[in-house]
């Protein structure tokens, strides 16, 4: 009898496991599915794809968490669905990327990321203070706006031992503002007269989250997503050297706490991005079969809508009104500073 009971749970474990992930899991699924159904009406009415799959798939999720639609049981799966599917989607995208044609386009545009980040923190602590946030507060909103969103705020709190409020309001408010920069970023790029590569290195460089970027990116060309998605990565690597200056400063401020508490380094360097950059190394040294390569760029696209589905599934826009309007001000006055630091740096690089 022993030996059966030892025999049977393990699969009562991932019985569990399965369970606790399906319901979300699933959800984020149908949304995937919804919003394929709904670009292909779109192509069947006006003859193309005026929101791509990517972007309906975001705010669909976002809808029904919004109205109340999703389960207290399902975010483990809706979990599951914004970061281990979309982590791997961003691997497999690098099967995809040639690095020799990305970097044709001038390491100077390399150089001006490190530049953009450290300018948008500057800023961004600047605006906060001047409208009266705390000095952690400030610093919260800066680096989430600067480097990688909702990610980067759970990255430094610890760091500077910020306040649980304050890191809530501002994860919230982030996630909301993501969704309605991805919706805007075509119409922004077309204003600016930027495309392809262009138009992906200002996605790249503006767009808070990895998925933001591709789902704001998809609409404007597969240049423009390998471009996105290469500076976005690059955006995101300086997570680690900011965390490690703001613990240096934090105990030279003296505040309470700060510098004690560091991420782990899979926050500061996620495994997916030494995957994406692997695979993109590969790709250009011509190690991957051409088989291997189709296979990765099908499968990316329906893994990362699904992706896109539980990133919407995790945004409630009732948290604009709980951020309130001070936190409201200074992230939106943060991103439109990192939009012009951004189209600067295209122009000097002399793609804009």
């Amino acid at each position: 009898m022993s030996n059966f009971l030892r025999a049977v749970r393990p699969t009562s474990r991932l019985s569990d496991a399965v369970a606790g992930v399906g319901p979300g899991l699933g959800i984020a699924i149908v949304i995937a599915l919804a919003a394929y159904t709904l670009e292909d009406i779109e192509r069947a009415l006006f003859g193309k794809a005026w929101i791509e799959a990517l972007v309906l798939a975001i705010v669909l999720g976002a809808g029904v968490r919004s109205a109340g639609l999703v389960a207290g049981h399902a975010h483990r799966g809706i979990e599951i669905a914004a970061k281990p599917v979309l982590e791997v989607a961003i691997v497999l995208l690098g099967a995809s990327l040639d690095v020799r044609e990305i970097l044709a386009s001038g390491p100077i545009l390399i150089a001006a990321i490190a530049a953009i980040v450290a300018l948008a923190i500057g800023a961004g602590v600047a605006i906060g203070r001047a409208l009266g946030l705390p000095a952690k507060m400030a610093l919260l909103v800066a680096c989430g706006n600067a480097i990688c969103g909702n990610s980067a705020i759970a990255a430094v709190a610890p760091v500077i031992d910020a306040e649980p409020d304050d890191v809530a309001a501002a994860i919230g408010f982030t996630a909301v503002l993501g969704v309605v920069v991805v919706l805007a970023m075509p119409m922004l790029t077309g204003a600016f007269g930027l495309a392809g590569a262009a138009a992906g290195a200002f996605a790249g460089l503006t767009a808070y989250a990895v998925p933001q970027v591709l789902a704001a990116a998809a609409p404007l060309g597969p240049a423009a997503v390998q471009m996105g998605a290469l500076v976005k990565l690059t955006r995101v690597l300086m997570l680690g050297p900011v965390c490690a200056l703001l613990a240096l400063a934090g105990r030279r401020l003296g505040w309470e706490g700060a510098g004690r508490a560091r991420p782990s380094l899979h926050h500061l360097v996620p495994w997916f991005i030494l995957g994406f950059l692997a695979l993109a190394m590969s790709r250009s040294l011509g190690w991957l079969p051409d088989r291997l390569i189709a296979d990765a760029a099908a499968l990316t696209t329906p893994l990362t809508v699904v992706a896109m589905a539980g990133l919407g599934l995790g945004v409630d826009v009732r948290h604009i009104r709980a951020a309130g309007p001070r936190v409201t001000a200074a992230v939106v006055l943060s991103l439109l500073g990192l939009g012009a630091l951004s189209m600067a740096a295209l122009a000097i690089a002399g793609l804009a």
